[in-house]
């Protein structure tokens, strides 16, 4: 199958346009992502020091569901990272 020719002009001027609104998605989106891992840290750390807590669910539940949370949140920050670093 032939590969499509690609004009050059026409892809730097459609990315020209797109230079700032592109950084301030880049932007919001790094921000959103941020603030999703401290708060899945917070939440995470909340249950391992029975600041938050689930009534009827014992406390080693708890824990241990905060210390899943924490070390897959540390794991998926890492994989991100390393996946945009590729």
């Amino acid at each position: 199958m032939p590969k499509k020719r690609v004009d050059k002009k026409k892809v730097e001027s459609h990315n020209k346009g797109q230079g700032t609104k592109g950084m301030i998605a880049v932007l919001w989106g790094f921000v959103a992502w941020l603030t999703g891992i401290i708060v899945s840290l917070a939440v995470g750390s909340g249950l391992i020091t029975h600041t938050l807590y689930i009534p009827w669910i014992p406390e080693i539940v708890t824990e241990t569901a905060g210390w899943i949370v924490v070390i897959l949140t540390i794991l998926g920050a890492m994989l991100a990272v390393l996946d945009r670093v590729r």
